[in-house]
């Protein structure tokens, strides 16, 4: 074990280290299921009316889920889904999420997580590299799907509706607004293709038992592909029961059995997964499903009337909270707990979130390959502005110095590639081996491309990634950096910073700015404000106004296309030459 300075930080209840069950992933719905069997496990909230009095949407018990995941369980072995196959899950934060991943994982499948947001093309090729033969999808993405399917070795098209299991009036109402989407379409059972809801019904009510061995891959997180093409990350069934114990660990304040988790992040998303999905299932929580969180006064709305506990989320949602002008109208006083990850979060936003709710919001850290989190600030103990905080329970880590890979010394404030290892980290990536050896080495420890630094007490904070250094004429900047600074501007709700080529100094720093609300910043203002705060050569040469950042689906800054998008809009300047 590595000097670990940062268990004296834990809160007092958080344990040391933990003891990890030989067990897979879906006894905790099983488990939760003979606790609570008429606890609310899922509650989707599609709309309200008459002013919130009358809710468009539906609810599962504990024992009404782990039932129908026994029956999908069931349905797919019927199909000739074996221990091992790969089953796709497209799907938008829903029951059927919930029932279609813990029923594959019953029979010894691996799930293969899809962003519905995918194009043909990038679907293709997700299922292409993953050898999915099964998908289970939402009717408004089937198009998607069979514009590439006999590309695919897709064998199995099981079809669901966002209705789907609502009880009455709920179902008919989703069901009639749902037929006016541009992307409706009815399906038809036929040849490979079936329809989710007759299919529960009538598959058996127990599955086959097929031995399930805590090595044995349960997921393939797919990495975001915003440096490159995406690759799965193989997830034991051990990688994530051990997460998810060590995030619960570190919230030993959660009630079994009645805290209400606002699920508005995806369970595509090993983030949402893990932390909003995995954690309620395994406490006995309700999981309040939200399909779509914009705008963010959806987000708001449900918080107040379903009395919400916990909330994890991402930046982009805290910030937007906080600058709505109806905040101060809406009661989100239940909130008591918010991790926060995906993206830097500013104290100044912490601080000002806690003052709203009266919860506590802090940041953490993961990464897709271990599961997803490593890091957080104590929930109720001391957090650090800038701080991803301290390494979880059972999870080392280190700094290295990115150049000659040498042992950064603890304690030094020096910065240096982070590396972590514990139970969490993955197996390795499918059909990558180079790539795995790459990023885990000899001795376990998985190299995170995260440049990082840490103080003497064991708090960790992140400068920046290795890829999104900026080289200019030789200084090495760092975007977070500077980020951090532009937060701080009163007129500034969002910051993204990115070095783009420049043929003299060879990266320039250009700063890419969304104003507040009725703010007017110029871009001398914000070069000033920087100036009195930065090293000149850190200083954004450019500023770019816009009117919203691009982010992935957990809100993470897309750097890369805000590049393409510079170089593009150069091209475009320049007069042509025919």
């Amino acid at each position: 074990m590595v000097n670990a300075a940062w268990l004296a930080h834990y809160e007092p209840d958080v344990p040391h280290t933990l003891t990890y069950p030989d067990i897979p992933l879906h006894r905790f719905l099983e488990d939760s299921a003979r606790r609570y069997p008429d606890n609310v496990a899922t509650k989707i909230v599609l709309k309200y009316l008459l002013g919130g009095r009358v809710t468009i949407g539906g609810t599962l018990a504990y024992r009404e889920l782990n039932s129908y995941a026994d029956r999908f369980a069931a349905a797919l072995a019927k199909l000739g889904v074996k221990s091992g196959d790969r089953v796709a899950v497209m799907l938008p934060n829903s029951p059927q999420f919930a029932i279609a991943f813990y029923g594959a994982l019953k029979i010894g499948a691996v799930v293969v997580n899809v962003n519905p947001t995918y194009t043909a093309h990038e679907l293709k090729h997700q299922l292409i590299d993953a050898g999915a033969e099964t998908i289970v999808l939402l009717n408004l993405f089937y198009k998607r799907l069979e514009e590439v399917r006999e590309a695919t070795p897709i064998k199995n098209v099981i079809v669901t509706h966002i209705f789907d299991l609502l009880p009455f009036p709920s179902k008919q109402l989703v069901a009639r607004a749902q037929r006016k989407e541009a992307d409706w379409v009815d399906v038809e059972p036929g040849p490979g293709r079936y329809l989710f809801e007759p299919l529960l019904q009538n598959a058996p009510t127990k599955p086959p038992q097929v031995e399930i061995k805590p090595d044995d891959v349960a997921l393939f997180q797919y990495t975001g592909g915003t440096t490159g093409v995406p690759k799965a990350a193989m997830l034991t069934h051990k990688n994530l029961v051990s997460n998810t114990l060590q995030v619960v660990s570190f919230l030993p304040s959660a009630e079994p059995g009645k805290e209400k988790v606002m699920a508005a992040i995806p369970f595509f998303h090993v983030y949402g997964m893990t932390v909003a999905m995995n954690f309620a299932v395994y406490v006995g929580g309700e999981i309040i499903i939200v399909p779509n969180p914009r705008p963010i006064d959806n987000v708001m709305r449900i918080i107040a009337k379903e009395r919400a506990t916990i909330f994890p989320g991402v930046p982009a949602m805290y910030i937007g909270i906080i600058n709505h002008p109806d905040v101060h109208k809406t009661d989100l006083r239940s909130i008591k707990a918010c991790i926060s990850g995906s993206a830097p979060l500013p104290m100044e936003v912490q601080e000002q979130f806690g003052a709203l709710t009266g919860g506590r919001l802090v940041e953490g850290y993961g990464l897709t390959e271990t599961a997803p989190v490593t890091h957080c600030n104590p929930v109720f103990g001391e957090r650090r502005a800038g701080s991803i905080g301290l390494p979880l329970p059972d999870i080392e880590a280190r700094l290295i110095n990115a150049e000659t890979g040498l042992p950064v010394p603890w304690g030094s404030d020096e910065v240096g590639e982070l590396l972590v290892r514990g139970p969490n980290i993955m197996k390795g990536y499918w059909n990558k081996a180079e790539e795995t050896a790459d990023t885990i080495d000899d001795e376990g420890w998985l190299h995170t491309g995260d440049i990082a630094r840490m103080d003497d007490e064991g708090y960790f904070y992140i400068v920046d990634r290795k890829k999104d250094m900026i080289n200019a004429s030789g200084y090495k900047v760092l975007p977070r950096e500077i980020e951090e600074v532009l937060f701080t501007h009163p007129q500034v709700l969002e910051a993204a910073v990115a070095g783009v080529p420049d043929s003299y100094r060879g990266e320039n720093v250009k700063a890419f700015i969304v104003a507040k609300p009725g703010a007017t910043p110029s871009a001398e203002e914000i070069k000033a404000f920087c100036r009195e705060r930065l090293a000149p050569y850190k200083v954004p040469r450019q500023i770019e106004f816009r009117d919203e950042l691009p982010k992935t689906q957990v809100g993470k800054v897309l750097r890369r296309v805000l590049v393409e998008e510079h170089i593009k809009g150069k091209a475009e300047q320049v007069p042509s030459q025919n």
